[in-house]
């Protein structure tokens, strides 16, 4: 079997944060891994260019300027020779679909979420159809995505995210219980960006449910994980709905901080209506957390319909509120479900895409 070279273009590359940049270098990973694959070159718009990437990877130096980052893509083509080109996000597309003309190979498209819910304009759209794999993280994703791609359904497949391992049931320290100030309280936590442009996260509406909670849970606290340009909104909505000495923001956390903060928890929650999956519900759920989560997106897929926590109508304060105070009084579990998204399995499903596609 002839193993195949790799242009990857991706807008989040190894040493960046976030959802879409934790799961582009797992995929990178599981990639490079795979039997069918020689080597992988990295084109990232946003990373760090001393970040450790895996063996049989090459990130090169990143280029957030969008005119340069496709110059250079452009050279590499044209430089160099390659079995396959990866597009790691759906605004990308129109430039990889180009390329893969250019160089007459194969073009495998990644699909996050909300970005490809709506109809794009008509080059992504044509860009989209040339791939001869398309990859969704989640079925919503997939659904919605097919409503407007002139794709067979056969070449849109559903990969979701995978979990790490350094996920579990391990309740925080005292320590870092006194730093939070969470001794004593029923905590809930959501992890996420606070960007203005993710609102659908659904941070306001558990502020907004909050006297309700509170009724029922006197000594609850909520606990927002992350940083963002949406952050004064919350903090002046909680002062707005009286329940500001009920919600603490912990500012930016590191990947080496998150298995604490969720051990500082005793219910997740992020009751969204635009997530394409959501990594934090696996997060969540490998720490042994009960999970309140919206059932209109990729949510569901993240929670295994409803396996992993509980599926509530986002926009029902009243359901929401029930479904958290259940859940504060459920206690952390033991052995998760979420094993069914470890890594192995999602490496031995990227490879089977790569030798059974390409």
């Amino acid at each position: 079997m002839a193993r195949l070279k790799v242009l990857a273009l991706l807008t989040d590359g190894f040493g960046t944060r976030g959802g879409i940049a934790r799961y582009n270098c797992d995929l990178i990973t599981a990639l490079a891994q795979s039997r069918g694959i020689e080597h992988i070159t990295i084109l990232p718009r946003f990373g760090d260019k001393g970040a450790l990437v895996p063996p049989r990877v090459t990130q090169l130096p990143p280029r957030a300027n969008r005119l340069a980052w496709s110059c250079k893509a452009l050279q590499l083509t044209l430089s160099h020779s390659y079995d396959l080109v990866f597009c790691g996000h759906l605004f990308a597309a129109p430039l990889a679909a180009g390329l893969s003309h250019l160089m007459r190979i194969p073009l495998w498209l990644q699909l996050h979420g909300i970005e490809s819910w709506q109809r794009p304009v008509c080059v992504v759209r044509w860009a989209a159809s040339q791939a001869r794999l398309t990859t969704a993280v989640s079925r919503a994703t997939r659904e919605r995505a097919l409503k407007w791609c002139q794709s067979e359904p056969e070449r849109m497949r559903v990969l979701p995210n995978t979990i790490d391992s350094q996920f579990s049931p391990e309740p925080a320290s005292e320590a870092l219980r006194r730093h939070f100030g969470t001794t004593g309280r029923k905590v809930i936590l959501t992890v996420s960006r606070l960007a203005a442009l993710e609102r659908y996260k659904g941070h306001d509406k558990i502020i907004a449910a909050l006297p309700l909670i509170r009724a029922r849970c006197p000594q609850v606290l909520y606990l927002i994980a992350g940083e963002g340009d949406d952050r004064q909104r919350l903090e002046t909505l909680a002062q707005q709905s009286g329940v500001a000495q009920l919600v603490r923001f912990t500012g930016p956390i590191s990947p080496q901080e998150l298995q604490g903060i969720y051990g500082l928890a005793d219910v997740f929650a992020m009751p969204s209506t635009g997530e394409g999956f959501g990594i934090v519900f696996l997060e969540a759920a490998a720490s042994g957390l009960p999970i309140v989560a919206g059932n209109l997106d990729g949510s569901v897929d993240a929670l295994a319909d409803g396996a992993l926590g509980t599926l509530i109508d986002p926009n029902d304060r009243l359901v929401l509120a029930d479904a958290i105070v259940a859940g504060l009084g459920r206690g952390r579990q033991g052995k998760s479900l979420a094993q069914r998204f470890a890594y192995a399995n999602f490496a031995a499903q990227v490879d089977h895409l790569v030798t059974s596609r390409f």
